[in-house]
């Protein structure tokens, strides 16, 4: 249920709406707005059946009925989009970004030399992995700690945001000391106490889809993490599995549309793990921001034949700086920006 006030609504009248969803046994959660505030009611198994109490309140003009499962990222409970705040970087909104660099930390040279390298192209997150789950218990599993620190250090020296996955609840609290967003890989989009974990997070989320995932399981994986008061939740759509074995996952190009019109969260894509293959990389990247992605995450190696994870999915360096150019005529075809990227000179005819 969404609860709408007057515009010249006190916060003294919000509050008190607030107080009597409590008494109700509901959680509130007011959301201001540009015009006027409205505040969503979760906690509810059933529809709320004593609406009276609150629509006789000073200021309440208009009670909504959210019809969605899932209610606080739903666009019935918040219309205009939700645009993360990164420092200074918004990720949603007109502009499209552009996550990129290794799979994992493997070193503190392959990983600055990855990150400058997609820097001088217009990348504005680093990602890199310090703790990895993988198929198997034998591989390579990640620097751990050690990888955390390295990207503290490129933190600091390059002055650049990283995201790198967060395992589990007993790894969170370490993981928040060092990232600037947590990842939720596809394999734990279903944790829920670690969703609940993160939901508690000061951290913006990247929430990536599981294999096997609907899209109404992702956004209710979503809802996990707003109920717990966290709305700086994003969405990444990283393929799924199929019968078919022409590539590693299926990338659903339409499931971008459909998010965007449902949900208020911003949209990333992945098209490398979902390619599974360098030389598809760049196509499945173009076709994701011509889809209507508000950006990418996109793995880089200055060295593929020698990573220790993933090689055979990760851009050299030259080619995502291809991937940029193209992105960015594509971006410009639709009227938005690719932040980080130089405006490129415009010839006269």
């Amino acid at each position: 249920m969404l609860i709408v006030m007057d515009a010249h609504a006190t916060a003294e009248q919000i509050a008190r709406v607030c107080d009597e969803i409590r008494q109700m046994g509901y959680q509130p959660h007011p959301m201001p707005g540009p015009t006027r505030t409205a505040i969503g009611v979760t906690g509810n198994e059933g529809a709320i059946v004593q609406t009276s109490r609150i629509s006789s309140l000073p200021g309440v003009i208009d009670i909504v009925r959210i019809t969605k499962p899932y209610k606080l990222v739903s666009r019935e409970f918040k219309e205009a989009d939700t645009i993360v705040r990164v420092g200074d970087l918004p990720i949603g909104g007109p502009g499209v970004v552009v996550m990129a660099g290794p799979c994992t930390v493997e070193s503190r040279d392959q990983l600055f030399a990855s990150a400058r390298a997609v820097l001088a192209h217009g990348a504005t997150v680093i990602r890199g992995g310090a703790y990895k789950p993988r198929s198997s218990p034998y591989s390579f599993q990640g620097l751990g700690e050690a990888g955390l620190r390295l990207l503290a250090e490129l933190r600091q020296e390059l002055g650049v945001p990283v995201v790198t996955e967060v395992l589990d609840t007993e790894t969170l609290p370490l993981v928040e000391e060092y990232a600037d967003i947590l990842q939720i890989g596809a394999r734990n989009m279903q944790n829920y106490s670690l969703l609940r974990a993160v939901g508690r997070s000061h951290r913006p989320v990247l929430l990536k889809r599981g294999f096997a995932a609907t899209l109404q399981d992702l956004l209710l994986a979503a809802e996990y993490i707003l109920v717990e008061g966290n709305r700086q939740v994003i969405l990444c759509e990283r393929g799924v599995r199929s019968f078919d074995q022409h590539s590693r996952f299926m990338l659903d190009l339409g499931a971008i549309p459909v998010l965007k019109a449902l949900t208020h969260l911003p949209v990333i894509v992945d098209p490398s793990h979902a390619a599974g293959q360098a030389d598809r990389v760049i196509p499945m990247a173009r076709a994701a921001v011509a889809a209507g992605a508000d950006g990418l995450i996109v793995e880089v190696h200055p060295d593929p034949a020698f990573a220790v994870c993933d090689g055979e999915q990760a851009l050299v360096p030259h080619r995502f700086a291809e991937m940029m150019q193209q992105i960015e005529r594509i971006a410009a075809a639709l009227g938005r920006p690719v932040l980080g990227r130089s405006p490129q000179p415009t010839h006269p005819a």
